[in-house]
């Protein structure tokens, strides 16, 4: 069992950045590859980036360049750095864990979620 708690959200300014960071329990951290999704008013989750046990990375094309996702396995953390934030980078941003042991971009292969994060970019 993995609980998680997302924190770091706000409101800024488009071009502005935001650092997200997600919480995570349980001993077996290191072995969970870690995965940000956000979901905008009316529309569908989408898959935003994840980080697998080897720190290996996936990013969906709307944030390459301008993010980073990280984890720290001793702090039970992983993170979310977004620069240059849009408008349309509104959203709530969900931490998950997938023991899947393989980087995957659908929410379905993710057990474990939190409770979410408001992003908020005004223009």
């Amino acid at each position: 069992q993995v609980q998680l708690v997302e924190s770091g959200g706000g409101l800024v300014q488009a071009g502005g950045s935001l650092r997200l960071s997600c919480a995570a329990s349980g001993r077996t951290f290191s072995r969970y590859t870690m995965g940000w999704f956000r979901q905008a008013a009316g529309k569908e989750r989408e898959f935003v980036a994840a980080i697998g046990w080897s720190h290996g990375s996936r990013y969906a094309d709307f944030v390459k360049g301008r993010s980073t996702i990280s984890r720290d396995n001793v702090k039970n953390m992983v993170s979310l750095q977004m620069n240059s934030l849009k408008p349309e980078d509104t959203a709530v941003y969900y931490c998950a864990a997938s023991d899947l042991g393989v980087i995957r971009d659908s929410g379905t292969d993710y057990r474990f979620w939190g409770q979410g994060t408001q992003v908020t970019v005004s223009s």
